[in-house]
């Protein structure tokens, strides 16, 4: 199916062209006015100003086209022009754009394709130039893999970037990934609504959210920091929580005493990192009643069974095709920083008393930990949820 151009959607704004050309003026040989307005330099007012006598100078119009081709260079500017459609739409998660002319969405988790192109690989590889710059990206051979957050632009969604560029993919073109997360989380109560699971699934998970640790698995997009957000909001206002996460996709709407740090990673020359095993040292030592985790990738895995086995109330999500592969994939990255045996971290993890496994956005299985069974060398579970196929 051909899709609507880059050249095709700035037209229909404008139809003389003179939007695009604004808009390739400055992200080529004006684009230092752009980031020093990044830079907080000068104002977005200030900003504007500029590109007003920039149109005046350049394309000679009367006052009111003047206006309104600002005022759509401005809509196109903050937004992210091709793709805005597609950050705006609620039903869009994800955005993968593969080639200039591949643009994917997985949309109500179901992948296709998103019915927009850029015209060519250099429109694409400006837009990918604006990008970095307007997010104060360096992109350059050191940076060829980058990983950066806007929380800004959007009113209703935290933008997740990945971007490797062509020095490490096998074809020509940069690779861009955004994930949608919503600022605006749904509750429990939306997520019944919305097919997630039932009242009786809903009320067994946030009873026993309260009572002891829990892990949440699954794959990609499947749902996991979506119930992990809405889960932790039922948590009482008396518990203090830290939420450390790799980007920021948990936030809160209502609790008064929960704290989120991030990691920070070193990119090109920089020396300045702190990773999740880093901020999850350092929030063990805070008055905590309840720490999270965002996804458990690493050594922090260490850290979050620590601070479980010695009592304190812990969630996580992990990447795992099952529940109770979940607790083997999260004793795999403990051994990793740990001198402990498997079998001895696998004791500890009966502290984690409920696992849950989830699947294209639905609540598929729910375990209990029962612990260690000395006989059979083996953890125990029993099933407490099970949707069925």
């Amino acid at each position: 199916m051909k899709g609507v151009s880059y050249t095709e959607i700035t037209d229909a704004y404008c139809d003389s062209g003179k939007l695009r050309q604004l808009v390739d003026d400055y992200i080529t040989s004006k684009q230092g006015s752009l980031i020093r307005m990044k830079k907080n330099e000068i104002s977005r007012e200030e900003f504007l100003r500029e590109v007003e006598d920039h149109i005046n100078d350049e394309f000679n119009m009367p006052s009111r086209e003047t206006k309104a081709l600002l005022k759509k260079f401005e809509e196109y500017i903050f937004g992210y022009s091709l793709l805005s459609p597609l950050i705006e739409d609620p039903e869009i998660s994800d955005i993968r754009v593969v080639s200039y002319d591949n643009i994917r969405v997985k949309r109500l988790g179901e992948r296709m394709d998103s019915g927009l192109r850029f015209s060519s690989s250099k429109e694409y590889r400006q837009f990918i130039d604006y990008v970095a710059t307007r997010n104060q990206v360096n992109i350059s051979n050191l940076n060829a893999i980058q990983r950066f957050t806007d929380n800004e632009s959007n009113d209703d969604f935290i933008l997740r970037f990945t971007l490797s560029m062509p020095l490490v993919n096998t074809y020509s073109e940069p690779y861009l990934c955004i994930r949608k997360v919503p600022k605006n989380f749904p509750g429990m109560k939306l997520l019944i609504e919305k097919g997630m699971m039932e009242e009786d699934c809903a009320r067994l998970l946030i009873e026993r959210f309260g009572q002891g640790s829990t892990l949440i698995c699954g794959g990609n997009s499947s749902g996991k920091t979506t119930i992990l957000n809405a889960l932790k909001e039922t948590i009482p206002d008396q518990m203090a929580v830290l939420v450390t996460q790799q980007a920021d996709e948990l936030t809160t709407m209502f609790h008064p005493d929960m704290m989120f740090l991030h990691s920070l990673p070193g990119s090109g020359e920089s020396k300045v990192n702190y990773d999740l095993k880093q901020i999850s040292i350092a929030g063990l030592t805070m008055d905590v009643d309840f720490f999270i985790i965002g996804e458990v990738k690493g050594a922090e895995a260490l850290y979050l069974l620590n601070a479980a086995y010695t009592g304190q109330i812990c969630a996580a999500t992990i990447h795992a095709p099952g529940a109770t592969k979940a607790i083997n994939k999260l004793v795999d990255y403990a051994m990793y920083e740990s001198g402990y045996r498997r079998d001895e971290l696998m004791r500890m993890m009966d502290c984690f008393k409920t696992v849950v496994f989830m699947k294209k956005y639905k609540v598929m299985e729910i375990y209990e930990n029962l612990g260690w069974n000395e006989e059979k060398k083996a953890l125990e579970f029993n099933e407490l949820f099970k949707r069925g196929c």
